[in-house]
C-alpha cells in the first residue's frame, strides 16, 4: 500500500506564506508526476501545481510567480512553497502522486487527505 500524508496547511492573513509538504510510504518503486490540486468550496478542483521526476513544473495561472513547487526524491516528498497569499487562495489542498509499486506494476495515481488553507483578508 501507499499513503500520502500532508502537513503545513493553516490559518494565515493575505500576504502571508505557508509551506506544504507531502510525503509518500509504502510500498513504492518509483514516482513519475507528483502535484497539488486544491478544492474551494462551490468549485472543482483543480491543479495548482506539478512536478515531473526530473524537475519540470507546471503551474495554474493563478499562482504563477507566488507558489514554488519542488520536490525531494531521496525522501519521496513534495513541497508547495505558498507566498503572497490572497483569500482567493483559501481551499483544501491536496497532494497527488503518479506512483509504480513495484519493476512491473502499473502506475496508479495516489492522493492525500487534503489539507485546508484558509487565507484571510
Amino acid at each position: 500500500q501507499v499513503h500520502l500524508v500532508e502537513s503545513g496547511g493553516g490559518l494565515v492573513q493575505a500576504g502571508g506564506s505557508l509551506r506544504l509538504s507531502c510525503a509518500a510510504s509504502g510500498s513504492i518503486f518509483s514516482i513519475a508526476s507528483m502535484g497539488w490540486y486544491r478544492q474551494a468550496p462551490g468549485k472543482q478542483r483543480e491543479l495548482v501545481a506539478a512536478i515531473t521526476s526530473g524537475g519540470s513544473t507546471n503551474y495554474a495561472d493563478s499562482v504563477k510567480g507566488r507558489f514554488t513547487i519542488s520536490r525531494d526524491n531521496t525522501k519521496n516528498t513534495v513541497y508547495l512553497q505558498m507566498n503572497s497569499l490572497k483569500p482567493e487562495d483559501t481551499a483544501v489542498y491536496y497532494c497527488n502522486a503518479g506512483i509504480q509499486a513495484g519493476p512491473v506494476a502499473p502506475g496508479a495515481d495516489y492522493w492525500g487527505q487534503g489539507t485546508q488553507v484558509t487565507v484571510s483578508s
